[in-house]
């Protein structure tokens, strides 16, 4: 069992006990869940903004906990002040250290996108996004079928919510494409044994329709990266290790930019 197994396992438990504390109905009476939802194309193209999307991850299963000194609020307007198109917040509890309550705080605090960073595989919490202040939702292709990623897609399109769909390869790419989808990103990692290799993202670039967004997540820790990616037709970066496991993420988002 890889360690996506093991994630999307526990996530289905993770996700009745959340069902249970909380109704649709519920959900649905949030403040957050009449607010309309930021563009997450609109913020990515914006030539005011430096296309990266900052994340805030205080720990993953490949590298165990990588900043838990840090606050939400104060490490997500450091990105937004430095340039970031979106944010990028993990919610799941025990494998990321993550809680819906973080993306919370970093709603409050800030006025661009977010991202709801998590592993999605039901529609309960697509509209749990909503209600807590998300812009986007995640769908990972590796553990949904096409049936589920049009579903998924249509049901987030319909509450204004940006769909940005991850893929590893050619095979997940080719039987994900749904015409709801606002973004493709290519994930540099691979989910089964977490290596990085931001090839990944050069070899996918040809086989991405033109109608959908580009965007490269992880392994990119250089600005000659992102500008070898703008040539190959990325508009979105995911950055997240490479600042988070800085003292003051902000910071060094903000020296990372001047590269640009």
């Amino acid at each position: 069992m890889t360690i996506l197994d093991k994630i999307v396992a526990h996530k289905k438990t993770e996700v009745e006990v959340a069902k249970a504390l909380r109704s649709y109905k519920e959900l649905e009476e949030s403040s957050l869940f009449t607010r309309q939802p930021y563009s997450l194309n609109q913020f990515l193209l914006d030539p005011m903004r430096t296309g990266i999307i900052a994340e805030f991850k205080r720990k993953s299963p490949s590298k165990g906990v990588i900043n838990d000194k840090v606050k939400v609020e104060d490490v997500t307007t450091g990105y937004n002040t430095a340039g970031a198109s979106a944010l990028s917040i993990l919610t799941d509890h025990d494998f990321f250290m993550g809680h819906e309550d973080d993306l919370m705080a970093a709603r409050q605090v800030n006025s661009i996108p977010l991202l709801r960073k998590d592993f999605m595989i039901d529609e309960y919490q697509i509209i749990e996004a909503k209600a807590i202040g998300a812009d986007i939702i995640l769908l990972i292709a590796a553990i949904l079928t096409p049936v589920q990623i049009k579903q998924y897609a249509e049901l987030a399109k319909s509450l204004g919510l940006s769909v940005l769909l991850e893929v590893h390869n050619l095979e997940e790419l080719q039987r994900s494409i749904d015409p709801n989808l606002s973004a493709i990103g290519v994930n540099n990692r691979n989910l089964a044994d977490f290596t990085v290799s931001v090839e990944t993202s050069f070899q996918l670039a040809e086989h991405i329709p033109e109608e959908f967004t580009k965007v490269s997540e992880s392994a990119i820790s250089n600005t000659q990266v992102i500008k070898e990616l703008k040539q190959a037709g990325y508009n979105g970066f995911l950055i997240g290790e490479n600042f988070m496991k800085q003292e003051n993420p902000g910071e060094a988002m903000a020296e990372f930019v001047k590269g640009l």
